[in-house]
């Protein structure tokens, strides 16, 4: 399954782990998603994965 949100399509980035002695090894940062129960619309609801950014913000209806 892939770690990108299904609302705003953000996904992990990527950089470098940097050592006291400056050696570089790559790593990413994931974001935090949650498996949510979302309206849709019309009384429907489906279950998605969205970023907290995306829930914080209000840009995403939660379902009841």
């Amino acid at each position: 399954m892939a770690k990108v949100c299904q609302c705003c399509g953000r996904g992990p980035t990527t950089g470098n782990n940097v050592s006291h002695s400056n050696r570089h090894t790559r790593r990413r940062w994931l974001i935090n998603l949650q498996s949510v129960k979302v309206d849709v619309g019309f009384g429907e609801s489906q279950k998605l994965r969205i970023c907290t950014k995306c829930l914080r913000s209000g840009r995403v209806k939660r379902a009841v």
